[in-house]
């Protein structure tokens, strides 16, 4: 880490929290917010990967909250590396508890692992703290029901749990599921939600069952 990013880490906020609903590829919507405390200061639509660092640059979090595999499989050198598990240990712990998501090796979630894991290496190369989260299963552990079962019942879910500045402005499924990763992201730093596997073969955070 350089001296810069030594300066800006010790400005950044302990409560301010950066959640990213990363798509696969630049060509579609990535969903991004700023989290502060309980307050959404800030959330937009990006699509580039210098669009995000730049968002992230600007708003200088304590942490990143992304939507995204960060981690290959043990043993896999690549995404395209046939070797190794086809699960992370924190994939399995998701089968395990019955949430439902699609396995990072087949279809779209390759070029979404492949991003994950690039934004990552660069934004911890920055100084940033990096985590991976999973909206759709936060949802169903707080039973507000995933984007897919209708915005206008997970903005009122958002709503009940705290979440203050969802009625300034019409916001699509992209930036709710940002919103749900920032807010995951706040939970994890006040000790309220916990990790699935572990930070060096893969891990996400979910919140606590209430």
């Amino acid at each position: 880490m350089d001296c810069q990013s030594v300066m800006n880490s010790n400005k950044r906020k302990s409560h301010k929290v950066v959640g990213v609903d990363l798509a696969g590829s630049p060509r579609r919507n990535t969903g991004i917010c700023t989290l502060e405390t309980d307050n959404i200061t800030s959330v937009t639509i990006v699509h580039t990967d210098q669009e995000i660092i730049d968002y992230i640059e600007e708003e200088n979090p304590s942490l990143i909250a992304v939507d995204a595999p960060l981690n290959l499989p043990p043993g896999r050198k690549s995404i395209e590396d046939r070797n190794g598990e086809h699960f992370r240990p924190c994939d399995r712990e998701l089968l395990r508890r019955g949430i439902r998501f699609f396995p990072i090796n087949i279809g779209p979630m390759r070029l979404l692992t492949e991003r994950g894991v690039r934004l990552k290496r660069v934004l911890t190369a920055r100084g940033y703290r990096v985590i991976e989260v999973y909206p759709g299963a936060a949802q169903d552990i707080w039973n507000i029901g995933r984007k897919q079962d209708g915005l206008p019942k997970l903005r009122k879910g958002l709503q009940k749990l705290g979440v203050k500045g969802l009625s300034n402005k019409k916001m699509s499924g992209d930036e709710l599921d940002a919103i749900t990763a920032a807010l995951v992201g706040q939970l994890f730093l006040r000790g309220k939600a916990g990790v699935l596997g572990d930070f060096r073969r893969g891990a996400i955070i979910i919140p606590y069952a209430k």
